[in-house]
C-alpha cells in the first residue's frame, strides 16, 4: 500500500510500528459512484486514497450541489469536522471511479494516535497544509475571476482535471457549466 510511502515522506515508522498500525488500517476496493458519506450521517471514517478518485460535495435545501474538494492517489479525505468531533457530515463523498481505499476509522485512529505518538505529527503535517490549501484557495476564490481559477485549476492539478466532469469542476469554481462551457470556448 502506498500508504506507506506516504508516511515515510514524513516520520519513520520502525517495523513493529508498522505492524501495529497494519492491524487498523483496512484496504477496501469500492467501485464507482459509491458513497462513501451522506451529507448529515456521522463521519467515522478517514481514507486515504490509494488508487481512484472522490469528491466531496454540500448539497443545500434547494438541491444545488457545491464540490468542496475532490482526492486523487496519495490524498486524504473525509468531512474532517464530522470526523473529528462525531457530529453528522456537512458534506457528501462518492466515489468518481474504482478506488482502492485505506480506511481508519475514528477509534482505530484515537487507538493509532495514543500507541504510536510519532503518528500525531505526520497527521499535524497533513492537517497543516491542508489548511494552508484552503486557505489560499479562499484568497483565490475572493481575489480572482472564475476564468484565472480554472486556469490555475487546471495547471495546478492537471490530473484532477481529466478525471472529472464539467459539471463537478464547475460546481468545485461555483458556477454553472454553460458558464465554464463559455470560458473553455473563449
Amino acid at each position: 500500500m502506498s500508504i506507506y510511502t506516504n508516511i515515510a515522506n514524513h516520520i519513520a515508522l520502525n517495523p513493529s510500528e508498522r505492524e501495529y498500525l497494519d492491524t487498523k488500517l483496512r484496504l477496501k476496493h469500492i467501485p464507482k459512484k459509491t458513497m462513501l458519506l451522506e451529507q448529515g450521517e456521522v463521519a467515522k471514517k478517514f481514507y486515504y486514497v490509494d488508487q481512484g478518485s472522490l469528491r466531496a460535495f454540500n448539497t443545500n435545501t434547494k438541491g444545488k450541489e457545491s464540490t468542496i474538494m475532490f482526492a486523487m492517489k496519495d490524498w486524504w479525505i473525509t468531512d474532517m469536522y464530522a470526523f473529528m468531533n462525531q457530529k453528522p457530515a456537512l458534506v457528501s463523498i462518492e466515489t468518481l471511479e474504482k478506488c482502492a481505499l485505506v480506511e481508519l476509522d475514528f477509534k482505530a485512529m484515537e487507538s493509532v494516535l495514543d500507541k504510536l505518538p510519532k503518528l500525531e505529527r505526520y497527521f499535524r503535517i497533513l492537517f497543516q497544509r491542508a489548511y494552508v490549501r484552503e486557505q489560499l484557495r479562499v484568497l483565490d476564490n475572493i481575489s480572482s475571476d472564475v476564468e484565472q481559477r480554472y486556469f490555475r485549476f487546471i495547471e495546478k492539478y492537471p490530473d484532477v482535471s481529466r478525471k472529472i466532469t464539467q459539471k463537478q469542476l464547475a460546481s468545485y469554481l461555483g458556477v454553472t457549466p454553460e458558464f465554464l462551457s463559455q470560458i473553455k470556448n473563449k
